[in-house]
């Protein structure tokens, strides 16, 4: 199979493909998403193949306004509104109850739960509201390996896999979306993203939990990123939480480290070695997923060295990620 790139002015092109059944790869704000129609349960089967995907992983479903939602969602609560409001179109994923035979077992895993996103992205707008319906979304990546960032990262995995790919440029937050569960009787964020608990809470006037459990083997879990391994590259992942503990280690040529400007300047080794995550954490969390896809690409690196953040809820997504792609390997 050929994988098409397709420009702004050729969104017609990609809608055609989706409206066949074929998979089309979206950028949002985030990362870049593997896109099927969510109502088309062998397109959606589909996106599982090409990614590698286990089967009881739920999808995300990215719609163009709320209005789309309410075809799909048993009920869209004030609280879910209230969010709506606030944060969309952005990097907020809510997680409501589905209407019963509204969406393949194959989107919601068999759960009587769905979650839903709007990104804040023109081209995926447009790609919706053509098309009519909405799209499953999950990062348009190899399952397990770094989200793609770039069409370029996305091409990369899924050349020959998918039909095409709508290039809309580097994604802007770098990290996926948060993902807020409101089907319970207290707010509990499944995955940190930019949008805070605290952010959350502010607007819905009531607490918001974090989830810490871990999903079983035999459960099905409620949202992307709750179970399976994510994020890592061939090479393995250790996580330095002090940024003093860089002069500790005994760099060698088989080694890379992802950290601050500041941090590289201190260490000796060759550039190719070294990849910039910016001078900040919001930087860093753009960053992180390239250094990732960086190294990876890279055959004589055998240990990747990465700094890990503190800094409160402002680091959750970062480090959610970063320890996902580590296996919680940290240096001490």
């Amino acid at each position: 199979m050929d994988t098409k790139i397709f420009t702004e002015d050729q969104l017609d092109d990609a809608v055609k493909l989706l409206s066949k059944g074929e998979l089309v790869a979206f950028p949002t704000e985030t990362v870049y998403g593997l896109g099927a129609i969510a109502t088309n349960e062998k397109s959606v089967k589909g996106v599982y193949a090409a990614k590698g995907r286990p089967s009881d992983n739920p999808l995300i479903v990215t719609v163009s306004d709320e209005k789309m939602i309410e075809k799909y969602a048993k009920e869209v609560p004030e609280r879910a509104k209230k969010l709506i409001k606030h944060f969309w179109p952005g990097p907020l994923t809510i997680l409501l109850y589905v209407k019963p035979n509204a969406l393949p077992d194959a989107v919601t895993g068999g759960l009587d739960t769905v979650a839903f996103r709007c990104p804040d992205h023109k081209l995926t707008h447009d790609l919706i509201k053509k098309l009519g319906y909405p799209i499953v979304g999950p990062s348009a990546n190899t399952s397990t390996k770094p989200s793609p960032t770039t069409a370029e990262h996305v091409y990369h995995d899924l050349k020959g896999k998918i039909a095409g790919i709508i290039d809309g440029g580097e994604t802007r937050v770098g990290l996926e979306s948060t993902i807020i569960d409101l089907s319970v009787d207290t707010p509990i964020v499944l995955r940190p993203g930019e949008i805070t608990p605290e952010e959350l809470s502010e607007v819905l006037g009531e607490e918001v939990l974090i989830n810490t459990g871990k999903v079983s083997d035999k459960e099905i879990p409620k949202a992307p990123g709750m179970k399976y391994r994510h994020y890592a590259p061939s090479a393995p992942v250790v996580v330095v939480d002090n940024s003093d503990d860089f002069s500790k280690i005994d760099f060698e040529k088989d080694m890379g480290v992802m950290a601050l400007d500041s941090i590289l300047e201190k260490i000796d080794l060759p550039d190719e070695n070294k990849f910039s995550l910016g001078k900040n954490l919001v930087d860093a969390d753009h960053n992180l997923f390239g250094g990732l896809r960086y190294f990876d690409d890279k055959n004589n690196i055998d240990r990747i060295f990465v700094q890990g953040f503190n800094q409160g809820q402002e680091s959750l997504a970062y480090m959610n990620r970063l320890n996902k792609a580590a296996g919680g390997h940290h240096f001490n």
